[in-house]
């Protein structure tokens, strides 16, 4: 017996007064979302300030004598797995050994032959900035616990923690003189270390930078109202430290001898990036950790104060989206006229360069080991002209 058919009845599209409903809640509910988001955004207590014309008119150096732009090319990872953010790097050459302040709270070891990883000394807190004093002791500026001595047998001595009666809220970086005074920043006495972004976002200037005398046990504050103090380093001659302000891309002096003395100028200005740690090398250059390359979109953030204050909400509350890239390091001269800059497009975070022998050792805050690059294999050469 043949099969009886039965044709089912055509697919009926949902009428387009359900469609157009559809779609006009979800429009509304975007936009109540969008609202409320705004609305607590404007409620919130985070205060950004606007920058100068002078600062936003300011273009970083787009051109520099020789680049190295793939640093990850040919280099190697030192101590991998075993250094939590060696945020600086310090290198004694009598012990053939770089010491580097990690995330954990350790002063590590590394030897420079071999790259043998020693934990040497937990301060309990988390090192940042190291220098390394003439009679074998390591100095650290400790982000929560201020500066710090540690003797070659590995005792912590606690020198200084406040300044005119103002608790530190980020010691950050710290040099010694040949006299035995010590130079150090803190990079922001409002904000401590978890909350460094907010201080870049707010946009005022609370860093400061110090001295302390360890023969009368002194503290000064000798330059004040600045923008994230952050690395600092002695000069060959000792008549200047220079120091650097991360927001501004910008390295100054402060003399502490001479003419000059207690004076301040500009070193370095519009950097490619945002200056860290600063070193100097022996051989008539300094080297500038750039934690991250100046971006259009933080030139707009730099503008508008509103956008810098969404950013904080989002720091706070939710997730700040990340556009560091570039990271890396810059030489410059004795003068501040930069020679080479070194950065890679995955790199971000870069917090401090150091050059020893012929080889370049990059530290960071987010990587587990050392970057070393031969700079003999791996030079920065002269950018192309086309």
């Amino acid at each position: 017996m043949a099969e009886s058919t039965r044709s089912m009845p055509p697919h009926s599209p949902p009428p387009l007064s359900t469609t157009t409903s559809w779609w006009s809640a979800l429009f509304l509910s975007a936009v109540i979302t969008v609202l409320i988001s705004l609305l607590l955004v404007h409620l919130d207590t985070f205060d950004a300030a606007p920058y100068s014309s002078d600062e936003l008119a300011k273009r970083p150096i787009s051109v520099l004598p020789r680049v190295n732009p793939r640093v990850l090319h040919g280099s190697e990872r030192i101590g991998e797995g075993q250094l939590k953010g060696p945020e600086d790097i310090v290198f004694d050459p009598k012990l053939g050994v770089m010491y580097t302040s990690c995330g954990d709270g350790w002063v590590k070891r590394v030897t420079v032959n071999d790259s043998v990883v020693e934990d040497w000394v937990n301060t309990g807190g988390r090192p940042l900035g190291l220098a390394l004093g003439y009679s074998g002791e390591v100095y650290v500026a400790d982000a929560f616990k201020g500066i710090l001595k540690l003797t070659e047998d590995g005792e912590i001595e606690a020198l200084t923690d406040e300044a005119e009666g103002v608790k530190f809220g980020t010691t950050d970086a710290v040099t010694v003189a040949k006299n035995g005074v010590l130079y150090f920043t803190d990079a922001s006495w409002k904000y401590d270390l978890h909350d460094f972004a907010l201080d870049l976002l707010e946009g005022r200037p609370y860093g400061r930078l110090m001295s302390y005398d360890p023969s009368t046990k002194q503290t000064k504050v000798i330059a004040r109202n600045l923008y994230y103090a952050n690395g600092v380093e002695m000069s060959p001659e000792q008549d200047f430290v220079v120091f650097c302000e991360t927001p501004m891309m910008r390295c100054s002096r402060y003399y502490i001898h001479g003419e000059k003395e207690g004076s301040t100028d500009v070193f370095i200005d519009r950097l490619p990036g945002m200056p860290d740690n600063i070193r100097y090398d022996g051989e008539g250059h300094y080297w500038i950790g750039i934690a991250a390359e100046h971006t259009p979109e933080w030139d707009l953030a730099r503008k508008y104060p509103y956008i810098r204050k969404l950013l904080a909400f989002l720091e706070k509350y939710l997730r700040r989206p990340s556009v560091e890239k570039n990271a890396g390091g810059v030489a410059v001269d004795l003068n501040g006229n930069p020679i080479a800059r070194y950065y890679d497009p995955d790199l971000k975070s870069v917090t401090s360069v150091i050059k020893i022998g012929e080889h370049l050792y990059l530290g960071n805050l987010v990587k587990s080991f050392i970057i070393q690059l031969n700079l003999t294999q791996y030079p920065a050469t002269a950018p192309s002209s086309t």
